[in-house]
């Protein structure tokens, strides 16, 4: 579950109560994991995984009530943050309101001294700070654009300050997990946006034109998801450059990462091996071409930075031996989705039976339809082959559900992860995201009441009957 999606009375789930709810609520069930989506400021569209820098964090998550606790907003501005509705995150709302809240609250800072201290540690994040502020001073332009070169000082001020609440009140929620027993897994985009502070500030780490244009842009060929593919619109990145200078960027990235997190899952891994180029200017994603990735070179240059902590090897996709040898080579566990272990021959590596231990297997990701929503969509023998896999005689969705559970916890796999729509048995209504669709995703929200419905004890044996137990 994405931290927006938690509950709460102020447009989006925050770094609030319910964040220590939920925790509390995986702790009881004898969980060991919360994975989360990416932390960074989304995009136009609400997407976390195209966003203003890599090393942002997203200031809607930030929790007005512990602002208005400590004198830095009134009372009667926190009530006029109040949500008019709990069913989904109020985006625009957002967007016209919350950074000027957030404005008012950094000009009655009074002890800058810790926000300079934090900024000198984090050299990525003053960048981005002084790219939003220059973004605004520049009329929202793309930065090939901008003319001012000068932020102005109460813009940027806001910028550093919310960067700054932001990675205090998160240290408090992960050290609060961490106390319940519970690491808390992100999530690592493989690119970032054009227009970020990643590449305004370190245009040599991209492949780009003179003018500072993508030469190329990422995405991925037609498939499952989508039949024109997916064009994403992302620069690619200089491998070639990074290899030179040990790649420094990506070292930087992780180890800010593994800051945030007890472990991380980098998206869509099998880039590292060969990516997938389209000439600029396309349409669609249909005339890229693969071209060879730095593979293990980058791996062993990020290896030393990870410790123990859990790395997961999105590999997912267009998966071919050589991907395959790079997942096994780097020692990274990689996926399994229940969703597509029928959609394929016998020896699908996503059906249960086939899982390996070295592997985290989902009931379905961010990405997919609901478990519900799944079965539902299913023609006739393929929902009756799933049923039968998983032991079900029935013919009853709502009864098949626990069957396809015990399926999932009995695997091989060392880890599991279920979406917390499908803790819920909730349907397709409630996905958080249709790739290749641009707008409407990312909204989804858990109401306290539903939250409450989660069943303890169901979790709380399965865990203790397949030994998944903490």
């Amino acid at each position: 579950m994405h931290v927006s999606s938690l509950w709460g009375e102020y447009s989006e789930g925050s770094f609030g109560s319910a964040a220590r709810e939920w925790i509390d609520l995986l702790a009881d069930c004898g969980f060991t994991y919360w994975q989360t989506l990416p932390f960074c400021l989304p995009d136009e569209a609400n997407s976390p995984y195209k966003s203003y820098s890599a090393f942002s964090g997203n200031p809607f998550f930030i929790d007005l009530p512990m602002l208005c606790e400590v004198g830095l907003i009134t009372r009667d501005e926190l009530d006029a943050s109040k949500q008019r509705t709990p069913f989904y995150c109020e985006f625009d709302r957002l967007n016209e309101e919350r950074m000027e809240l957030l404005s008012r609250a950094s000009k009655r800072m009074t002890n800058y001294a810790p926000i300079d201290e934090f900024m000198s540690a984090h050299p990525e994040a003053e960048n981005f700070c002084r790219f939003m502020a220059l973004k605004k001073a520049n009329g929202g332009k793309e930065w090939t654009e901008w003319t001012v070169e000068v932020p102005d000082e109460d813009e940027l001020k806001l910028w550093r300050f919310a960067q700054f609440v932001f990675f205090t009140q998160w240290a408090e929620i992960k050290a609060y997990a961490n106390k319940k027993g519970i690491k808390i897994i992100g999530d690592i985009p493989i690119y970032v946006a054009h227009d970020s502070a990643d590449v305004w500030a370190s245009p040599e780490q991209f492949l780009l034109e003179e003018d500072g244009s993508p030469s190329a842009v990422a995405g991925v060929p037609p498939d499952y998801f989508a039949k024109d593919g997916q064009l994403w619109g992302n620069p690619l990145y200089n491998w070639d450059y990074m290899k030179k200078d040990g790649y420094a960027w990506w070292q930087s990235r992780m180890k800010f990462m593994l800051e945030l997190f007890d472990g991380v899952r980098i998206d869509h891994f099998r880039g590292i091996e060969a990516f997938y180029s389209i000439p600029a200017g396309e349409k669609t994603a249909k005339n890229g071409k693969w071209v060879k990735g730095p593979g293990m070179d980058l791996i062993n240059a990020l290896k030393p930075l990870c410790g123990d902590k859990l790395i997961i090897a999105e590999d997912l996709g267009d998966i071919t031996p050589e991907v395959e040898a790079l997942v096994r080579d780097s020692g990274f566990p990689g996926m399994r989705v229940l969703q597509f272990g029928f959609l394929a021959g016998e020896d699908c590596p996503h059906t249960p039976h086939n899982y390996p231990a070295n592997c985290v297997a989902y009931t379905g990701t961010h990405d997919n339809n609901t478990l519900l929503g799944f079965v539902w969509d299913l023609d006739a023998g393929t929902r009756r082959r799933v049923f039968d896999y998983c032991g079900y005689r029935g013919d009853d969705l709502d009864e098949s559900y626990d069957y396809l559970l015990r399926t999932m916890f009995a695997s091989h796999a060392d880890t599991l992860i279920i979406p917390v729509q499908d803790m819920l048995l909730f349907g397709s209504d409630t996905r958080i995201n249709k790739p290749g669709i641009a707008e409407g995703n990312w909204s989804y929200r858990v109401t306290k009441e539903q939250f409450w419905r989660i069943d303890r004890e169901k979790f709380k044996y399965l865990n203790y009957l397949y030994g998944r137990s903490r």
